[in-house]
């Protein structure tokens, strides 16, 4: 596969608090760099659940075989890895990826 992906990847859901997130809130990589300046907003917790999959995910590989879609198609989920309450006084997140073709 030599194409190259952009991944847009926006909160959908909050289960509990999140301090960094709100729904909507979007990150955007070009591989390898995150888009700074069309990013919202950005955790450690958060980035380390996707960040196996994002230079797969950039170079095309299936969002069902990586287990994050039930279907093929152009768009899979992750979550935070924060699991809230109980355990935590926050909360977490639910992602979608979603990839647009780079030219």
């Amino acid at each position: 596969m030599n194409e190259s992906y952009r991944l847009i990847i926006t909160a959908r859901e909050i289960r509990g608090k999140c301090p960094v997130f709100k729904v909507g809130d979007k990150i955007v990589v070009e591989k390898p760099k995150i888009m700074v300046k069309k990013t919202d907003a950005l955790c450690v917790h958060a980035f380390g659940s996707m960040l196996s999959m994002i230079t797969a995910l950039s170079r095309g590989v299936s969002f069902k075989e990586l287990g994050l879609a039930k279907k093929e198609g152009d768009s899979g989920y992750v979550q935070c890895l924060d699991p809230g309450t109980p355990y935590t006084n926050g909360g977490t997140v639910i992602f979608e990826i979603r990839r647009e073709k780079l030219r």
